[in-house]
């Protein structure tokens, strides 16, 4: 299979520049669809990148600086925090040569980014954006190794059964199989796998074994700390105990107190903005989602937060690789991103449906995840013990997350009108078709499908 990879490019605007950019960034759009992106448009051909999934641009004006002002500690009020652009591709294969090969091919990216600090005239482009590149804290993607080339094809081999099958005049299952297959075979091309790269394969096991590693060495330098060291291991598994109860202990009254403490940051229903961001909406069966905000002050907030996203990051990557993340479907690729010293962050997402039932959907199946990966930030409802109540505080939750909210500037989708769900009963179709054989039960199941 090919794996999928990501790059995002994070640099700062010229504030002198925003409005330029902004109206550069209309020029790629579809007339019609706000922040819907021309696959051919004159400053990144997206349609040319086959590889490509998704792609974003948009201008991170952060719209919650001023709910920084309800924290004595932090700045005033943070507007001199900068204005960012960021543009963010999900892609089949190493997203690295692709970035080299846009950087080379698309020339409207200097144009774009010449809005932003720090992009002399002449200088190498691919250095300048891998100079910007940052690495986000936690990425999601709902299939790993289904790839565009596939989604297409599948989409193309549903159709032309969908449009076969009324012209099959046949009431045996065998008999429909063999002629659908017999007429399909030579005007439906489906590519084969590629093998999964070696390195890959080896980085991800790593990845996944590392947490249980050095558990297992902490365990072994233990036992033989026991036989060697007895009296002096038995004092330091009591010792090692102690630290453990009592660290545990400490961090859930700190949390507590945090939860206590917080100030509530009054966010009211802001019907231009949320009308705004409902202008970019629903031009597609998939919408976008970008959000961003500060996180609360101090260590044990910003540690809490990492330690959280390092294992949304490790259960996304491991075993949420087959169609959902939890118990949510409708998700086709997501990240979680610092900014500025890790002092704000933001999130992006791309997710099927309407905006409400994709809130709702959370509310309802994962609330505890949503509090988890969120509940650090400025202006979040309240918690309790860091899972409960937050995000079922339902109307403030969708206050503070349409708060955060900001309209994505350019958005493209390399399969437009799929869902998730359409592209799992495509290759549900695919792995039918291409078997030698199955059982009239099979059949029919399979054709229920089509």
């Amino acid at each position: 299979m090919i794996p999928q990879d990501s790059f995002i490019i994070v640099a700062e605007v010229e504030p002198r520049c925003l409005l330029g950019l902004r109206s550069l960034l209309k020029t790629m759009t579809i007339t019609g669809c706000a922040g819907v992106a021309d696959p051919a448009n004159s400053l990144v051909r997206f349609s040319d990148f086959e590889t490509i999934h998704f792609a974003r641009f948009v201008v991170l004006a952060d719209n919650t600086l001023d709910d920084r002002r309800h924290y004595p500690q932090l700045e005033s009020s943070g507007r001199e925090l900068p204005t960012y652009l960021c543009f963010m591709v999900d892609c089949d294969g190493d997203a690295d040569k692709l970035l080299a090969r846009m950087a080379q091919e698309a020339a409207g990216l200097r144009r774009i980014f010449g809005h932003c600090k720090g992009l002399k005239e002449g200088a190498d482009m691919l250095l300048w954006l891998r100079a910007h590149r940052v690495q986000p804290m936690a990425s999601y993607i709902n299939w790993v190794g289904r790839s565009v080339t596939q989604a297409r094809e599948e989409a193309c081999l549903h159709r032309l059964l969908r449009d076969a099958l009324p012209r099959i005049h046949s009431t045996d299952p065998q008999k429909v199989f063999a002629l659908l297959k017999c007429q399909l075979k030579k005007t439906c091309t489906l590519t084969a796998a590629a093998p999964t790269p070696l390195a890959w394969r080896i980085r991800n096991l790593v990845h996944m074994l590392l947490p249980f590693v050095v558990t297992l060495l902490a365990f072994v330098v233990a036992a033989l700390c026991l036989v060697f060291f007895p009296f002096i291991a038995i004092a330091l598994l009591c010792i090692g105990t102690l630290a453990f109860v009592i660290g545990t202990l400490v961090f859930v009254v700190v949390l507590r107190r945090h939860e206590q403490s917080d100030p509530i940051v009054c966010q009211p229903y802001e019907r231009l903005h949320v009308e705004e961001l409902r202008h970019g909406e629903d031009h597609d069966v998939t919408n976008q989602y970008t959000a961003m905000g500060s996180i609360k002050p101090g260590l044990f907030r910003l540690r809490t937060e990492i330690a959280i996203l390092y294992g949304i990051n490790w259960v996304a990557r491991h075993i949420f690789t087959r169609g959902s993340l939890a118990r949510i479907g409708t998700i086709h690729f997501a990240h979680w991103v610092f900014l500025d010293q890790r002092r704000r962050g933001f999130f992006c997402s791309n997710y099927d449906g309407g905006h409400e039932a994709y809130m709702d959907d959370f509310i309802n199946k994962a609330g505890f995840g949503l509090n988890l990966a969120f509940s650090s930030f400025i202006g979040y409802p309240t918690t309790n013990w860091l899972v409960a109540s937050g995000a079922w505080r339902e109307q403030d939750f969708k206050r503070f997350q349409r708060h955060h909210q900001i309209p994505t500037d350019v958005w493209y989708k390399a399969y437009p009108g799929l869902a998730a769900r359409d592209l799992a009963r495509n290759s549900r179709i695919r792995n039918g078709f291409e078997k030698a054989a199955m059982s009239d039960d099979e059949i029919r199941r399979w054709l229920a499908e089509i």
